[in-house]
Formats: C-alpha cells, structure tokens, sequence
C-alpha cells in the first residue's frame, strides 16, 4: 500500500472548500484498490502556496497528485512549479494521460502541460483540475506508481514471469 497525497490548486475551491469534487473521487478509487489518502491540501494559483503544499505533500507521501495548473494560461502555474522541483522527469506519464483524454473526446487535452516526475524516491504528477482528468490521472498512476516509486529509490527491477 502505498501513502498517497492530493494537492488542490484553485483559488476558487480555496475560497470555498466545499466545491471540492475531486478529493471524494479520488478518495473513493483510491480505497478501492487498497491505497490511502493520507493528506490533502487546497491552496490558490500563487508559487509560493503551491511550492510549501508540494513540500508538505511530500513530507508524508510515496505518491502526490496536484490538480490544477495544467494548462496555457499565465495563471496555470502548478506544473511548472512542479518540474522545477523534480529530480527525474517521468514524461510518458503526461503523454499517457493526453492520450487517454483524447481517447474520451477531451479535445483541449493537446493543451495539457500534465506530468509526471519523481522527487527524492517519490512520485509526483500534475492532472488538469477538472475531477474526470484528477480521476483519469489517478488512475493512470494506480496502475505504475507501485514500480516507479521503487525505481525511482533505486530498487532493483522484479520481472514478472509471463503466462504463469
């Protein structure tokens, strides 16, 4: 099992936390498949909130999810802040999640800036703020987060055996 974080960035859902749909998605796919939510921060579109929530995030967590701040405009600024801090750049988890987007019809999803990376053997991906695309990320991650955290502190490779 491995200790999950979720790190909201909106100035809306900050002013009022009660908008938040996505902390009950994710929660719920999480409990699901055996993981724990074990910390969630909301904070506005400003650096140095987004910079001290990832920082509290990964005080406690193997894998942090940021919603929010994927996308063109000057105010979408999680995914930089989020690269900035990253030690290994994970990019197929980003072009994995836009595939997966563009394969549900979300046409805007060539305009995602979502990533994936790793930060001092955990892992950290930044998804869209809309809770389909959390969930989507989410989901994307539940599926390699096991085996990228223990790459990314330096365990070795288990292969498993195919057909049995």
């Amino acid at each position: 099992m491995l200790r999950w974080a979720l790190v909201i960035t909106s100035d809306r859902v900050k002013e009022n936390p009660e908008l938040d749909e996505t902390t009950p998605v994710i929660e719920k796919l999480l409990e699901e498949r055996g993981h724990k939510l074990v910390k969630r921060l909301i904070v506005g579109n400003d650096p140095v909130e987004i910079l001290w929530a990832l920082a509290e995030a990964l005080r406690v967590a193997d894998v942090v999810l940021a919603t929010g701040g994927t996308g063109p405009n000057p105010r979408d600024i999680t995914a930089d802040i989020a690269a900035r801090i990253c030690d290994r750049v994970l990019p197929g988890i980003g072009e994995e999640f836009r595939r997966r987007s563009l394969e549900k019809g979300v046409a805007n999803a060539v305009l995602s800036r979502a990533l994936g990376c790793g930060f001092s053997g955990r892992l950290v991906a930044v998804s869209p703020g809309n809770p389909d695309a959390a969930r989507t990320m989410a989901e994307l991650l539940l599926g390699v987060a096991e085996h990228a955290v223990e790459q990314l502190r330096g365990m070795k490779h288990r292969h498993k055996s195919r057909g049995g």
